[in-house]
């Protein structure tokens, strides 16, 4: 039975984040609210000077097992679980000296903070709270009474209701905060059992999987304007981008902005900085210009020449420090969102001038070996995935033609194959010279994504006047095996001169037939690389 005011006479407090704790109590003291706590919550209000009963001299036992054990007593759960109108309960509350608590506030063991970090086996393991989420849950669930607290920010908003409720807070405030506490130890015990997982070996999927996240954005809607939407962050270790970045300046940025920023990020973590300058400039999640250069401001160049009207209102993800001259050469266009390692004060600047623009700065770039899972929604379930962790460069490219790639095809086809990985599929990308000059995206049938990458490197050559396709010379790279002869005749057609692909089709004969016989080179990868 739901009450509408729950009066709050006596509180237990017991926290690890002690922010705004002193401050807080005080409050409640004033009012004239009971306190109990624990351990090192115990000694900061105490030394604060405020009157403070001990959790040991309500349960009769000391903290033992270097703490570990504290709270888990009828002394405390008979408390919290006790329903106020049920005489039973109010006899056992009465024949065992057991006091009432109309208020609990913890918040738990930093696990996630821990893991966020380099960390040992067991020292992750030490903090695994317990008795915390053992509290929350029981004052949760009996939030007709009681009121439970998992968020130094909800401190203020508390203290507010009591002094209007004369002292007591409302059913409505109780359950969006029993609602709070019950999603807050779900996410708590999914980033433990994340965690455990990456630690067990296993051959097969767990049979139960748990996922959670903090709150990090709320957004005005989804990727559409009838779609609500929210971005939460994940516990663990931090992977650089979107999750990680500072955003300097610029409008808050959308549901659709953050998957491009994220794409175009993974996307540019590719293209190592110590070997080149790398740009990706991204648009609904598809590579349409990516390139390397001696210098960013070179390599955006190249990147946009790809498809400067695709780029338009686009994202641009850096490989190194975004520096004075290619942050001018940036905004000269309007562009969603820049996302990068870092910024040189003129740089900041220069992009200061264009006030809606985003500027992200992530702090590293992601490593596209590191392990990691992906998760997509159906109908009554969900697919979860180890994240696309395969690197060109780490594959054996094996040469099924009678002619030899040259050491620059070698180069342009690990560069093409590396941005192939980020284009939807099916995807076909020319390259030469370290530079995309065609991308062909998200087609059901392979040789059109063939020809719609063709037709863009033909309208690039009439862009900057060329007699010539951009693809003539070109390699040309395919995310996954070519069914038919035709997407690679197309290709040959529009002048490539050489093939990475993966391999592993049914007719990979007649395809290897007619790349010798266009005079192609192609090698196989035996990697493929479907991005849906």
């Amino acid at each position: 039975m739901s009450h509408d005011q729950a009066r709050v006479a006596r509180a237990l407090l017991s926290v690890s984040d002690k922010t705004g704790l002193v401050d807080f109590a005080r409050a409640l003291s004033e009012r004239g609210v009971a306190l109990v706590s624990t351990g090192g919550t115990h000694r900061a209000l105490t030394e604060a000077g405020l009157p403070v009963t001990e959790v040991a001299e309500i349960t009769g036992f000391p903290e033992m097992m270097d703490g570990r054990v504290k709270t888990l007593h009828p002394a405390v759960h008979g408390g919290l679980l006790a329903v106020r109108d049920d005489p039973q309960h109010q006899a056992a509350l009465a024949a065992h000296g057991i006091g009432a608590i109309d208020l609990l506030v913890v918040n738990l063991y930093p696990f996630e903070a821990t893991i966020a970090k380099p960390c040992g086996y067991d020292d992750a393991v030490e903090n695994i709270d317990v008795g915390g989420p053992a509290m929350i849950r029981a004052a949760a669930k009996n939030h007709a009474d009681v009121a439970v607290v998992v968020d130094v920010a909800d401190y203020a908003a508390i203290l507010t209701e009591l002094e209007a409720g004369n002292g007591a807070l409302g059913a409505a405030t109780r359950k969006r905060l029993a609602q709070k506490a019950f999603a807050r130890t779900a996410s708590y015990d999914a980033a433990i059992a994340s965690w455990l997982a990456d630690h067990v070996e296993m051959d097969e999927a767990p049979a139960y999987r748990a996922f959670g996240g903090t709150l990090a954005q709320s957004l005005r809607y989804g990727e559409n304007p009838h779609q609500s939407a929210a971005f939460y962050r994940t516990p663990g270790l931090v992977r650089p981008g979107v999750a990680s970045a500072r955003q300097l300046q610029g409008k808050e940025l959308s549901f659709n902005n953050l998957n491009d920023t994220d794409a175009a990020y993974e996307c540019v973590a590719e293209f190592d900085p110590a070997r080149a300058a790398a740009v990706a400039i991204i648009k609904h999640a598809n590579p349409c210009g990516v390139a390397e250069g001696p210098t960013l401001a070179e390599a955006y160049e190249r990147a946009l020449a790809c498809d400067p009207t695709s780029a338009f209102g686009g994202i641009v993800a850096l490989n190194r420090t975004l520096d004075a001259e290619s942050a001018a050469r940036i905004v000269e266009i309007f562009t969603e969102v820049i996302i990068a390692p870092d910024a040189t004060e003129e740089a900041i600047a220069i992009v200061a001038a264009k006030k809606n623009l985003r500027l992200l700065l992530a702090g590293a770039l992601p490593d596209p070996r590191a392990k990691g899972f992906a998760m997509r929604n159906l109908a009554g379930g969900i697919l979860v995935q180890g994240r696309d962790a395969a690197v060109v460069d780490d594959m054996t490219l094996k040469v099924v033609t009678k002619r030899e790639p040259s050491g620059q095809e070698y180069a342009d086809m690990r560069f093409a194959y590396r941005v192939a990985k980020h284009v939807k599929s099916n995807a076909i990308v020319y390259a030469r010279d370290g530079a995309t000059v065609g991308i062909g995206a998200g087609q059901m049938s392979r040789v059109d994504s063939s020809r719609i990458a063709a037709w863009k490197a033909a309208e690039g050559a009439k862009r900057i006047g060329a007699t010539e396709s951009l693809a003539k010379g070109s390699v040309v790279a395919s995310d996954a095996f070519f069914p038919f002869a035709d997407g690679l005749i197309a290709a040959a057609e529009a002048g490539a001169t050489a093939v990475i692909q993966p391999g592993g089709s049914m007719r990979d004969a007649d395809v290897i037939k007619a790349a010798d016989e266009a005079g192609l080179a192609m090698v196989f990868t035996g990697h493929r690389h479907f991005r849906h």
